[in-house]
């Protein structure tokens, strides 16, 4: 008993300190409520540094139950003197930043990663016990993540048992070549993520045949070489991210879906997106309809011969795709037989963490900043979503490269995901306001684009809509959303993994699982729709494929050449300039 008295004792200060810092870190994290995330929210400059004339809303509310407080204290109180009787015999658990031996070797590191972890439990247990709405308490929490990221001793030479032993047994060559590394990517201005050296567009990736057959300002269309001697008489157009380049979906023949699409008969036509320059700084959302979406339509339609076509877009290439299509609707067209949304908004009242970054103040500034012209830097979009998961994107690269001094390998998707594009003020403002701040295009005829009012109610054609189950860019529930606002005959699928591991993942790889309903019931929510589906082994794209196949017409034979005679013939070989153009 007088052993435990004398640990409670010798905590005393710790307990006593904890509760005066705690009403700070209550008003710190109530500030954070508002601009916590604002770091985060697209990059730029940060709201708290608005300028004059702009306003900050009023802080929200926060406070915390006394006894949860209490309780939170006792916890703390009881791990810590669990942690201070250890000593430097206490080892971190659970993390897997810690688990290498030299951790398990060096009693001072070891001792720091566990009061981290301590510290870090009790942050977030602060964060959930606030009593505050949802929204606050997601930022809280949001904010609180970021500096345990942050602040893990992982981070820190002076702590880092694997970097030291590292540098130990290089003789400190490894802390050279951490230097090396660092001032290479000061030089080109992000984090490397993988050996950017190894890749180039057009030679290793987006290598699959085809031709550039339509240019303007906005997007190039390639259409791809036939791989069959007969193709399906509805060509295939795919619109993917302009928030991204194309060549997600093309970045090995192996697990190309453009490859695939081609494989199964399809006359493949792709839409590329220029990366804006200071020419588009005043694009706007329409002109994105109008004369890219709308266009690359029509466009397909001419060059196919065909009265419809089959259409495919994937995340916000989906939300353009469709935003088109319901003009066109409006305007007495039916372009497409058949249309596939792969991880999709068009209802974004579940938008997952992305919601923390989105309200009246942060979109106001937007607006005033760009709205009227101007470019947001892909570099800063690029750090919002790597953010989103900060240890797996952010500081797992920063002690490898910079710690431990080692060059990351080879991986053609995160050359991609630094393959950074530019938006257009205009274009980024209207679709932040109108789509995930205020859901209008969830609305029938609250918007008007290119002159028509929107109602994706008009979209009467068979939808193919797939979800991944992981998905922290489009939630599931957010994809699912879909299925209650086309009219048309649907066929929702989710498939396992996140937004983009979920997607590219070709049959012959037998991985992950997908999920189907064959009932033809589509409830309200998506854990409704799941308590009826079935898991697949293996993945979707079989099951797209045939669902596709059902909507592509008769085959006829393969064209000969690219384009459509004189009117539309191969300008240059893909993937073209645009995709090659860097932020």
């Amino acid at each position: 008993m007088k052993q435990q008295a004398t640990g409670a004792d010798a905590f005393a200060p710790f307990q006593q300190a904890l509760s005066e810092g705690w009403t700070k870190a209550l008003e710190s994290l109530q500030q954070s409520a508002v601009q916590g995330a604002s770091a985060f929210n697209g990059g730029g400059t940060p709201l708290w540094q608005l300028p004059p004339g702009a306003t900050l809303p009023e802080l929200p509310k926060v406070s915390i139950a006394p006894e949860k407080l209490q309780s939170i204290q006792q916890q703390y109180m009881a791990e810590a003197t669990e942690l201070w009787r250890r000593g430097f015999d206490a080892r971190p658990e659970g993390d897997r930043r810690f688990a290498g031996e030299a951790w398990g070797s060096n009693p001072l590191a070891a001792f720091s990663a566990a009061v981290y972890l301590l510290n870090g439990r009790t942050l977030l247990s602060m964060a959930e016990a606030i009593d505050a709405d949802e929204k606050t308490k997601a930022r809280m929490r949001f904010a609180v993540e970021q500096w345990m990221a942050a602040a893990s001793p992982s981070n820190s030479l002076a702590f880092n048992a694997e970097a030291q032993k590292k540098a130990i047994d290089t003789q400190g060559e490894s802390i050279a070549k951490g230097i090396q590394n660092l001032l290479h990517d000061v030089k080109q201005g992000h984090l490397s993520m993988t050996d950017e050296s190894a890749f180039e567009v057009g030679r290793n990736v987006a290598t699959t045949e085809g031709a550039v057959v339509f240019e303007n300002e906005y997007f190039q269309l390639l259409e791809y070489k036939p791989l069959t001697a007969k193709v399906y008489e509805r060509p295939f157009l795919l619109v993917p991210p302009c928030i991204n380049k194309f060549y997600i979906l093309d970045l090995q023949p192996e697990n190309s879906l453009i490859r695939y699409a081609n494989e199964q008969g399809h006359r493949v036509f792709v839409v590329s997106w220029r990366n804006p320059d200071e020419s588009l700084a005043h694009a706007t959302w329409d002109d994105y309809i109008e004369n890219a979406a709308i266009k690359a339509i029509h466009l397909v339609q001419e060059i196919g011969g065909s009265k419809q076509i089959n259409a495919l877009g994937f995340c916000v290439g989906g939300t353009i795709l469709s935003t088109a299509l319901a003009v066109l609707a409006a305007r007495g067209e039916k372009p497409a037989a058949s249309v596939t949304l792969l991880t999709t908004f068009l209802d974004f009242s579940d938008t997952g963490i992305l919601d923390i970054f989105v309200d009246e103040a942060m979109v106001a500034y937007r607006e005033m900043q760009l709205g009227k012209g101007g470019l947001l830097p892909g570099m800063d979009l690029a750090s919002t979503f790597s953010f989103l998961r900060p240890n797996d994107l952010v500081w797992n690269y920063v002690v490898g490269n910079y710690l431990k001094g080692e060059t990351p390998p080879p991986f053609d998707l995160l050359y991609w995901n630094s393959d950074a594009t530019n938006l257009p003020g205009p274009f980024y403002t209207w679709y932040l306001r109108n789509t995930y701040h205020e859901n209008k295009l969830a609305k029938p005829n609250a918007l008007t684009v290119c002159g028509e009012k929107i109602d994706l109610g008009r979209i009467d054609i068979p939808a193919y809509i797939y979800g991944s189950r992981e998905d922290h860019i489009v939630p599931i529930g957010g994809a699912y959303a879909s299925t209650q606002l086309l009219p048309g005959k649907k066929r929702f699928v989710m498939g396992a993994s996140g937004h983009i591991a979920g997607v590219i993942n070709p049959p012959a790889k037998k991985k992950r699982s997908h999920w189907t309903r064959e009932d033809g019931k589509f409830p309200k929510t998506q854990a409704e729709w799941l308590a009826g589906a079935t898991e697949h082994p293996g993945s979707w794209w079989t099951d797209w494929a045939q669902w596709l196949k059902d909507h592509a017409g008769k085959q006829v034979p393969a064209p000969k050449a690219y384009g459509n005679g004189k009117a539309y013939k191969a300008i240059e070989p893909a993937p073209g300039r645009y995709v090659k153009a860097r932020a």
